[in-house]
């Protein structure tokens, strides 16, 4: 599903066996873009609705913000991310 062999950013080359596998990579980063998207979204609703501002409406924004940026920052790391090109996801993500 990587894009970098498309765009030819990829060489098809293993990466280093200490590098994180990109099953870790995407869920460390959806987890840090949680936290930021949902402050995000949540400020963006202060800013929208300024003084008619209500708490379950707020809390709807932050977590629209945090699942929207979570899920593409997530994908954008799957399509262009070395670790998540075929070869390395065959060799370093399926240890048990």
């Amino acid at each position: 599903m990587a894009l970098r062999r498309l765009f030819g950013f990829s060489d098809g080359e293993l990466m280093r066996s200490d590098a994180k596998p990109c099953s870790r990579l995407m869920k460390q980063t959806a987890g840090l873009f949680t936290v930021g998207g949902g402050f995000a979204f949540w400020i963006l609703c202060r800013l929208h609705y300024g003084p008619r501002i209500t708490v379950p409406r707020s809390l709807r924004w932050a977590a629209c913000g945090a699942v929207s940026v979570s899920s593409g920052s997530a994908l954008l790391v799957r399509l262009f991310s070395p670790a998540c090109e075929p070869q390395n996801i065959a060799a370093y993500d399926n240890k048990k």
